[in-house]
């Protein structure tokens, strides 16, 4: 039984479980694992917060990059003023957000990170994209699983999978493969179902926040048969999971910034 206050912000109305195992994604399965209280509040009671600084900042960078894709897929000139143009419309669709005052550091900040990425891309002028932002879907049902969705960022030409991170940290690439392994594994699998091919490659880019922007490059093979069957078996405890209505509590660092601190402390 999960016992709460009236929760510090809206909500909308509960979404049954029922609903939430038909379909999965990379988001979900991420915050399941991460803490299945935070699934609770995030999914099930669709307790609304406010956006935070990070995810704005991250929201309008992949804005413009997906842009700068869409040029490139439609043959269009690179426009760095049409770009800049996105990039401050963009910022300006925020909402309420406490920045504490760093608000001008942190728009120059995130465009810097965009021209230190559009220096430095290993993404050619002349190279078309196979996919940009193209939602799919992976009908599993014959495996016993829901229907996996997802969202592809950018298929680079020849079934190159990108993913866009933007971090303040310069990324280790063992620790960022492991830790981004099942969102590149659901976008393999979304690919296959999509395409009937294997992907070539799988490409982490992360634009570093840092003083002096970076961009790190993180390449790794296509999806192996133990990768497939580990995602698989993560889908497997999802729903399980979600019939045994196991929402509970996991604490420790990840609890820094989760925006349910003050949810989680109501729980019973």
């Amino acid at each position: 039984m999960i016992a709460l206050v009236e929760p510090s912000v809206g909500s909308s109305e509960p979404v049954p479980i029922s609903t939430l195992q038909k379909t999965v994604s990379a988001s979900r399965l991420n915050c399941w694992l991460q803490c299945r209280l935070k699934f609770f509040f995030r999914y099930v009671l669709k307790i609304n917060k406010p956006k935070t600084a990070a995810l704005h900042y991250g929201s309008v960078v992949h804005l413009v990059l997906q842009q700068w894709n869409m040029g490139r897929w439609r043959k269009q000139p690179f426009d760095i003023t049409k770009l800049k143009q996105v990039f401050d419309a963009g910022w300006l669709d925020q909402g309420q957000i406490n920045w504490d005052g760093e608000e001008p550091d942190q728009k120059t900040s995130a465009w810097n990170v965009l021209e230190k990425y559009f220096t430095d891309t290993p993404i050619k002028a002349n190279e078309m994209p196979e996919a940009v932002e193209v939602p799919v879907e992976a009908d599993l049902s014959k495996h016993g699983l829901p229907v996996l969705i997802g969202v592809l960022d950018l298929v680079r030409s020849g079934g190159r999978i990108v993913d866009f991170k933007t971090t303040g940290k310069t990324p280790d690439s063992e620790s960022a493969l492991h830790q981004n392994g099942l969102q590149l594994d659901c976008y393999s699998v979304l690919y296959r179902e999509a395409t009937g091919k294997r992907e070539t490659a799988r490409e982490l880019h992360h634009l570093v926040k840092t003083k002096v922007p970076k961009l790190i490059v993180t390449p790794t093979e296509p999806m192996l048969e133990y990768q497939r069957n580990r995602l698989f078996r993560l889908m497997e405890d999802y729903v399980e999971g979600l019939d045994r209505g196991s929402f509970v509590p996991a604490v420790g660092m990840q609890c820094v910034g989760c925006e349910f601190q003050s949810d989680c402390k109501k729980w019973s």
